[in-house]
């Protein structure tokens, strides 16, 4: 079955992703399962799956504590599936049955940027595991970089609908077996019309550290949102350090500080 679905109500249209029962994702994850934990984020937790054709499936669950609601999920259902780029997370499914709310993508083998630029340090070392920090050299980090802009590019230029992320930060950016990005987690994105280049929002929602001082005071946001946050992204990607947790006691307490005086 694919894209009807009473919660989508009928002005929607159809969607060309499969609308997956729950006892088919209930059977992937094993129930569920702590040992199928991929990780957390605002929407709830994510679980690895395997269908019974043997694709490898992530299951993003809603949490009945998340923050993001029914809203945020028929809007990240909406905009991404009618996306299509190497470098944008494919939707490949979703499911709503009872209060159950869930979204099924394509599987990233490396998961997020996140885990490699910020994870756990020894010493000096930058990563625990010597391999993944080969992962990581400057001409990887080079096309990294140059593949999220490309990402950036064709939601803000190249789509038939011009949409604004409004959430793109290191642990929404996904790597797949190659260490290509793909922008994921599009809950809080917003379309624009042909004409239209800016917004206001009574309701602001982001990421501390990644979001345009415009939009963090006012709630006005617009493409320029975006270019901040992925400005912020490339000193991350460069510096492996993250904005939020850098800390320099003489002058400043966030790597944007760090820089702009350096500058």
């Amino acid at each position: 079955m694919f894209g009807h679905d009473p919660e989508f109500g009928s002005g929607d249209g159809d969607l060309n992703i499969q609308l997956f029962g729950l006892s088919t994702l209930h059977k992937a994850t094993n129930n569920f399962s702590v040992n199928n934990k991929l990780g957390k984020g605002g929407f709830g937790l994510v679980y690895k799956g395997v269908l019974e054709d043997g694709q490898v499936i992530p299951v993003k669950r809603l949490s009945t504590t998340s923050a993001q609601g029914l809203q945020e999920f028929k809007n990240e259902v909406i905009s991404i599936s009618k996306l299509q780029h190497r470098n944008l997370v494919k939707l490949l499914g979703y499911c709503v049955e009872g209060a159950e709310k869930m979204l099924i993508y394509e599987y990233m083998s490396n998961k997020s940027l996140d885990s490699f630029l910020f994870g756990p340090k020894l010493k000096c070392q930058l990563f625990i595991d010597e391999t993944q920090r080969e992962l990581l050299d400057w001409p990887a980090r080079y096309h990294i970089i140059n593949r999220i802009a490309r990402g950036l590019l064709y939601l803000h230029q190249d789509s038939r609908l011009r949409i604004i992320h409004r959430d793109l930060k290191a642990s929404n950016i996904l790597l797949d077996s190659d260490m290509n990005p793909k922008i994921s987690d599009f809950g809080l994105a917003r379309t624009f019309g042909s004409n239209q280049i800016v917004a206001n929002t009574k309701r602001v929602a982001g990421t501390d550290g990644y979001m345009a001082p415009e939009y963090a005071t006012r709630g006005i946001f617009s493409i320029k949102s975006d270019v901040y946050s992925f400005g912020v992204l490339v000193l991350e990607i460069a510096c492996g350090e993250k904005n939020t947790k850098f800390v320099c006691k003489e002058h400043c307490d966030t790597l944007i500080g760090h820089v702009s005086l350096a500058w």
